[in-house]
């Protein structure tokens, strides 16, 4: 079959040309502007895919691409139907906007393939910085974007195998605080629902539960642990089969408000008085009726700080090199607090 990508009604673009050449976008992005560090047979390689495929430059795109920036940041995040996402999203716009900057939103639904190509896609079409929530550990693409001359912010999680400025949550400390307020109200059995174990937030609140556990005298049993839910309807089926033990937990912490809500509605179903905590505030949390605390924290700040440590670091200009800033890395920590929803909890029976 004939090659029609370079007609007129189909004119390839640079991912067509990377895939010709066996290269990534950003690799193409970086010989099209003649950089130096690309290897001569790569640049060559590349050329020839060109001139294949008939491609042709976008010179508006280029234009501004050479000239003092695009205006827009990249922001690209697992789960944009959690209210946790969309708040860290109006706190980054709200700060970028007092500088001029404009923000695109990638979605990436927990797939690390999809984030490789919204980073890529970021970096090739020369955004002026990019925040990135991570799907998982593997951040080569952030690692690479940033070696490429295009600032990065982690947000959430921190950074893997290269140096960035990041903002966290105070996931640890906020997941055994709430932990220890079930077991200072005699609870003895408890069970933990969480997001896979690949994520940041997950492991870190895992650790925090499983620790005030150990402060308290009390084994860590795998029997009451369950990892891997991401939407409610999953993490509501979780709650239902610890429930349904023989010495069922007579509390529940969730990771995230995902989780709480689904563990919500599988104790309503079974009708029993188990209690329950878990992380992130969320709407009508305080209208559920039954006793409820929540690990609660400002994710507007969470989005405000990426963006803060963004712009910083953009502002750096050309005091950038491939192997970092010249300034280290910075991390910032938003802190958590414990609100409690609902009736008072009743002191469990040990």
């Amino acid at each position: 079959m004939p090659d029609t990508r370079g007609s007129k009604d189909a004119q390839p673009t640079v991912r067509d040309v990377a895939e010709r050449a066996a290269v990534s976008a950003m690799t193409v992005s970086r010989v099209l502007r003649d950089d130096p560090k690309v290897l001569p047979a790569t640049a060559a390689r590349v050329r020839a895919a060109v001139a294949e495929l008939g491609y042709r430059r976008n010179e508006m795109a280029r234009s501004l691409r050479l000239g003092s920036g695009t205006g827009l940041i990249g922001l690209v995040v697992t789960n944009l139907a959690n209210p946790f996402y969309s708040r860290l999203a109006l706190g980054v716009d709200s700060f970028v906007a007092q500088h001029g900057l404009k923000t695109v939103i990638g979605n990436t639904g927990q797939d690390l393939d999809s984030e490789r190509g919204l980073v890529e896609d970021l970096a090739v079409r020369r955004v002026d910085g990019i925040i990135a929530v991570p799907a998982g550990a593997d951040q080569r693409h952030l690692a690479t974007a940033a070696a490429e001359g295009v600032p990065v912010v982690i947000a959430s999680r921190p950074p893997e195998g290269f140096a960035a400025d990041c903002v966290l949550v105070d996931d640890y400390g906020g997941a055994r605080a709430a932990t220890e307020r079930l077991l200072a109200c005699g609870h003895r059995r408890i069970g933990f629902l969480g997001s896979p174990p690949a994520v940041y937030t997950s492991t870190e609140r895992l650790r925090g539960f499983a620790d005030a556990l150990a402060a308290a005298g009390l084994p860590y049993d795998p029997t009451y642990i369950r990892q891997g839910q991401q939407q409610t309807g999953e993490a509501a089926q979780a709650a239902a089969e610890l429930l349904d033990l023989p010495e069922p937990p007579t509390a529940l912490f969730c990771s995230n408000n995902r989780n709480t809500i689904g563990a919500f509605r599988a104790i309503r179903r079974a009708g029993t008085t188990t209690a329950l905590a878990g992380f992130d505030d969320f709407e009508l949390a305080d209208a559920l009726g039954l006793p409820l605390t929540i690990v609660a924290y400002d994710s507007d700040e969470l989005g405000r700080e990426a963006g803060r440590l963004l712009v910083s670091r953009m502002s750096e200009g050309t005091a950038r090199t491939r192997a970092g800033a010249t300034t280290p890395p910075r991390r910032t920590v938003v802190p958590t607090t414990l609100v409690h929803y609902g009736p008072p909890e009743p002191a469990y029976g040990r």
